[in-house]
């Protein structure tokens, strides 16, 4: 569960402050805003690391001070607001939905609300009944949140000038996969955004976007498919975005992504030439949700016994405190791993020599929070085994590249294995210095295939548990 302590680790802007901002969706929003000379009135922007779900009492404090500051600023000609559109709050759900609502109340039903999502958004009729438009980011790994919040904002002011008549309709299907199949680089996800983005300038079409959706959200209703946005014309975006939910089905056997056990892994990747060979630990991935605290495929490179240097990160609070009572250069017994969420696996015993010490703070150097100071807190870096070199960390942070082995003076290229906690930056993150990727199969609360996650909400039938589904139609959500 999140509280408020995870937005101030990471980044939670007011008033003024918001104006600093100069990345991001965020960034690019403001950049163009000031560009068009518009008169900006900040509010409130907070964004984190995920969790879990948002505790409710974090969620409405944050909320109330946003409208409290928007009520302040009345009468205002516009509002953009920068989301992700795949969070959840405890016994709310649709975070994203309630704020929009929320927002639309404020401002009353004649001034232009904008939203800008990722791509993996849960899209909610609330969301679709409260916003004027929705844009989703066009990458993945994600390179273009400067560039969406440009396009956002120009989107806001030419709905304020009088330029456009949006009309959206968002339609999908029942497809619930992971986000590993998902690059806009290349294959089957990348061909989908290909198709939706050609639709843009023609017919009318003014904006689309194309969805994956957080898969382990879990609320009801969740699927992949596209929205459209016309300039004045329902029927035809409902048309057009069926369509693009009709292509997202037929990619979606090309979705599922190929998985191998830790074991079978490491052997595939001591068939490589060279390395860095990256192990990816998508079940624990921090960027999704889970703790961060797996040590599965820790287990496997230290009973592997690899002569190889092999690098692996774990979040474990108590055996980083553990190494903070002692001085680098100490041999020290620990057990790391599964503290946090202990459903998935058993801690792991080991002996290893303290290698570095930090306070855990780094620079992200790409990605989504570029140039953002980070915070993993007390963090150490314990070698095992003379050769398998682990980061414990005090707070789970984002994986973009390596930023936070190199703030502890680790060293990955040279290494045969690195762990690596997320599904698809490292494309970005490590682009040039790694052999081969390999997707591991290991549990954890974000698992690479949702064949066999037991979802509450999520209702059958729905892909990849049911691989054809009788009479299916897309669901349509019709915009304002």
């Amino acid at each position: 569960m999140m509280d408020i302590s995870c937005f101030e680790r990471t980044e939670l802007r007011r008033g003024e402050e918001v104006l600093a901002a100069s990345e991001g969706v965020l960034g690019g929003g403001l950049a163009n805003l000031r560009e068009r000379g518009a008169e900006i009135v900040p509010l409130l922007f907070a964004s984190a690391v995920p969790g879990g779900p948002l505790a409710l009492d974090c969620y409405l404090t944050l909320k109330e001070e946003l409208l409290e500051r928007l009520r302040a600023a009345l009468p205002v000609d516009g509002v953009f607001v920068p989301l992700h559109g795949g969070a959840a709050v405890e016994e709310i759900g649709d975070l994203d939905g309630d704020l929009l609502a929320a927002i639309r109340g404020v401002v009353g039903e004649t001034v232009p609300v904008v939203a800008t999502l990722d791509c993996h958004a849960h899209v909610t009729p609330s969301m679709v009944q409260s916003a004027d438009a929705l844009l989703a980011w066009e990458t993945y790994p994600h390179r273009d949140t400067f560039a969406t919040g440009v396009r956002g904002t120009k989107m806001l002011l030419d709905i304020v000038e009088g330029r456009v008549r949006p009309r959206m309709a968002m339609a999908k299907v029942p497809v619930i996969v992971g986000g590993f199949m998902g690059s806009t680089d290349d294959g089957p996800f990348a061909e989908f955004m290909q198709a939706a983005k050609a639709m843009e300038g023609r017919d009318g079409v003014i904006s689309t976007s194309a969805f994956l959706v957080q898969p382990h959200l879990d609320l009801p209703g969740m699927g992949g498919g596209g929205l459209v946005i016309t300039d004045g014309d329902m029927e035809f975006a409902v048309r057009r975005a069926t369509e693009l939910a009709w292509m997202y089905w037929e990619r979606r056997f090309a979705l599922e992504p190929p998985v191998y056990a830790p074991a079978e892994a490491i052997a595939l990747g001591l068939t490589a030439k060279g390395g860095p060979v990256l192990l990816l630990e998508a079940s624990d991935c921090a960027g999704g949700g889970a703790a961060g605290d797996s040590v599965h495929a820790l287990r496997s490179l230290l009973a592997t016994g690899l002569a190889e240097r092999s690098v692996a990160p774990v979040v474990d609070a108590e055996a980083a405190e553990v190494c903070h009572r002692h001085s680098v250069g100490d041999l020290i017994t620990v057990t790391l791993g599964h503290k946090i969420d202990p459903r998935w696996g058993a801690p792991l015993e080991v002996t290893g020599r303290i290698c570095g010490l930090s306070d855990g703070r780094f620079v992200y150097s790409g990605g989504i929070w570029g140039g953002q100071v980070a915070e993993m807190g007390p963090s150490a870096w314990i070698r095992v085994g003379g050769t398998v070199d682990v980061l414990v960390m005090t707070h789970a942070t984002y994986d973009w590249a390596d930023e936070q082995f190199r703030s502890m003076g680790m060293d990955t290229t040279g290494a045969k294995f690195v762990v690596v906690k997320n599904p698809m930056n490292y494309r970005v993150g490590y682009a040039g210095k790694f052999t081969r990727a390999i997707l591991l199969d290991t549990p954890g609360p974000t698992v690479a295939s949702l064949k066999k996650v037991p979802f509450r909400s999520l209702q059958r039938p729905y892909f990849p548990v049911d691989t054809e589904i009788s009479g299916l139609q897309p669901t349509v959500l019709r915009g304002r």
